[in-house]
């Protein structure tokens, strides 16, 4: 999840990499050192650029905190690039890490699905591997394969598949207490992004045909701050709300506006399983939530890239909810087999 400074790029982000991809074709294609170092790479301390999108986010940061557990495990060394939720940085970030010949290996978090590709290309081309974490990379929203041809390892969650389990929880809750239409605010996290809207249609083809009926909706921003500001502007256009769906960090939101509303009775449903998120399932107040392992994505991404630099064999996707009970679903009956790998 990210936090409220792609708001302000994303607008700019077309035109960036556009200028940016068009620079990039000017640049040398000759294989790097980097590229060169799979036959002694054995032995040696492996040099690996991390490609984040935002440290200071609570997801992100438990996720470079297993990666860089893993590197040491490794005898690899990470250097962090720091995007800070802005497409045009993360760009010239790994467009100078792949120019600068230093790196055997690259972790790229992407902001944008499409953004990053032309240069992990580039990257491929030259000798270096590539792993592709958390984010999806590539056109397509229902699928955690590789869509770029040359990665070593694709290890994320997949946008299709939280939007359609958020949808057909909802309907099980919302059929559960013969709710007739069932009326549902939902919170994005950015309605503009490319990722919110593949997990917004994948919720609405789930609950096609159900008593669900979306009546308000917001946006949260990835903090809970937003969220409940988004709470309150769904309540008082809509106080009829059966079930708010949202991330963690709108639910947070949505909490603490009920309590400061001295609102019952509204059902929450979200993604994440923080743990913010599974305390509100055990307390009931959360009906279900969509598991996300940011930490094991981190684990895993390494783990792929160094195996990739010194063997050369490459992992495929890799799903990083595999060993999550009921296939990444915590309800009240499962709660306390889960693990929350962040805050919320």
């Amino acid at each position: 999840m990210r936090s409220t400074g792609l708001r302000r790029s994303v607008a700019a982000t077309a035109v960036a990499v556009a200028a940016a991809t068009a620079l990039a074709a000017c640049g040398s294609s000759s294989p790097s050192a980097a590229g060169q170092h799979s036959g002694d790479a054995a032995g040696k301390t492996l040099q690996i650029a991390y490609m984040s999108f935002a440290v200071a986010n609570s997801y992100d940061a438990p996720m470079l905190a297993a990666a860089e557990a893993q590197a040491a495990d490794d005898n690899a060394k990470l250097t962090v690039f720091d995007a800070n939720n802005s497409p045009q940085t993360q760009y010239s970030q790994l467009q100078n890490a792949i120019n600068s010949g230093k790196y055997d290996g690259i972790i790229v978090q992407p902001i944008l699905a499409t953004g990053l590709t032309t240069l992990v290309k580039q990257a491929v081309a030259k000798g270096i591997k590539v792993v592709n974490i958390d984010q999806t990379m590539g056109p397509s929203y229902d699928t955690d394969q590789p869509q770029v041809k040359g990665l070593s390892a694709n290890v994320t969650f997949v946008p299709d598949y939280i939007g359609g389990q958020l949808g057909k929880l909802t309907v099980q809750y919302c059929r559960s207490k013969n709710l007739s239409p069932c009326n549902v605010g939902y919170m994005y996290d950015i309605k503009a992004s490319s990722l919110d809207v593949a997990i917004r249609g994948a919720f609405d083809k789930a609950v096609a045909g159900s008593p669900v009926k979306v009546v308000a909706e917001g946006q949260d921003y990835f903090t809970p701050a937003d969220g409940v500001k988004a709470t309150e502007d769904m309540l008082q256009s809509s106080p009829d709300i059966d079930v708010i769906v949202a991330s963690d960090q709108g639910l947070e939101g949505a909490t603490q506006a009920f309590a400061a509303d001295k609102k019952t009775g509204v059902m929450m449903i979200g993604f994440g399983a923080s743990a913010a998120g599974l305390s509100y399932v055990k307390a009931g107040t959360d009906y279900a939530e969509v598991a996300q392992t940011p930490a094991t994505e981190g684990r895993l991404g390494v783990q792929a890239l160094t195996e990739a630099i010194r063997t050369g064999k490459d992992s495929g996707g890799i799903n990083a909810l595999a060993n999550e009970p009921d296939g990444g679903i915590a309800t009240k009956a499962n709660v306390d087999k889960f693990t929350a790998e962040w805050p919320g």
